[in-house]
C-alpha cells in the first residue's frame, strides 16, 4: 500500500508521519515534491536554497519515485505530501495508485502556528483550496478518500488510528502511537526549521485548547480558508 496523506503545513503531519515510519512495514517519503515546487515558484522559503540542492529531482522522477518499488523490500510506504505543492507542472498520475487520505486542521490553528515561522504566507502558503481541489481529484478517479481532523487524534490517538488503520485495510499496530525523540533519517532537510517542537516529542500532544484569537492579516487569511475547512470537514470520519 501506498499511503498517501495530504494536509497544508502545521497540520499534525509531521507527527503523523512519525507515527506510520514507526512501524517496521512502512517506509516514509517526507514532501516529496518540495524541492520542485521550489524550483517552479522560486518562493524564498526559510531554507530554500538547502531544500532546492537536497531534492534535485524533476516532478516526473519524484512521480515515478513514488509508484515504483518500495525501499528496503518494506510492503507500505507513507508519503507526507503538502496540498500546496501541487501547483501546475507537478504530476498527479501517480494518486491513482495510491490510498489518499486528507488531513485537516482549524485554519485559525494553521494561521497562528505557520506564520510564525513564514510571516508573508497567504491563501496558497496554506493549502486549504487546493486540498479541497485535490480532494475532488480523488473523487473523480472514482475514489472514496478518508478525511480525518487533527483535532480528533488529538483527543485519542489510539481511536483515531485504529479507525483510520481499519478504514483503509491495515492491521493495527500499536507502535503508531509513539517514536523515539529527535531527528529521523527521512526528515527532510527543512527539518532544522519547522520540526524542533515534534523533535522533542515522543507521541501524540493532547487536546488542544480554545482557538487561537486572530485579527488584522491573519484573522482574514484564516476567513478566507475556512470554506474549504467546512467543506472538507463535512466528509470528515467521526
Amino acid at each position: 500500500m501506498r499511503l498517501a496523506m495530504w494536509s497544508g503545513p502545521r497540520n499534525l503531519s509531521t507527527a503523523m508521519m512519525y507515527a506510520f515510519g514507526n512501524r517496521a512495514d512502512f517506509h516514509a517519503v517526507d514532501e516529496p515534491f518540495y524541492g520542485p515546487y521550489l524550483r517552479l515558484t522560486g518562493l524564498n522559503h526559510p531554507m530554500a536554497i538547502e531544500i532546492r540542492e537536497s531534492r534535485p529531482e524533476g516532478p516526473f522522477e519524484v512521480e515515478q519515485s513514488l509508484i515504483g518499488p518500495i525501499p528496503n523490500g518494506k510492503p507500505h510506504a507513507y508519503h507526507k505530501h503538502m496540498c500546496q505543492h501541487m501547483i501546475d507542472g507537478i504530476p498527479r498520475d501517480f494518486m491513482a495508485d495510491c490510498v489518499n487520505v486528507f488531513l485537516l486542521r482549524h485554519p485559525a490553528r494553521v494561521v497562528a502556528s505557520f506564520t510564525k515561522g513564514y510571516p508573508q504566507a497567504g491563501a496558497d502558503d496554506i493549502g486549504f483550496e487546493k486540498q479541497a481541489e485535490l480532494f475532488e481529484h480523488c473523487r473523480a478517479l472514482g475514489q472514496t478518500p478518508v478525511v480525518i481532523d487533527s483535532a480528533d487524534i488529538r483527543k485519542n490517538p489510539e481511536r483515531a488510528l485504529r479507525q483510520l488503520c481499519e478504514t483503509v485495510g491495515l492491521d493495527w499496530d500499536p507502535a503508531v502511537l509513539t517514536w523515539s525523540a529527535g531527528p529521523k533519517p527521512y526528515d527532510g532537510a527543512w527539518a532544522p526549521h519547522w520540526y524542533k517542537s515534534v523533535h522533542g516529542s515522543t507521541g501524540f500532544a493532547g487536546a488542544e485548547g480554545p482557538l487561537p484569537n486572530l485579527d488584522g492579516r491573519a484573522g482574514a487569511l484564516a476567513d478566507e480558508a475556512m470554506q474549504y475547512y467546512d467543506f472538507m470537514v463535512a466528509h470528515a470520519k467521526n
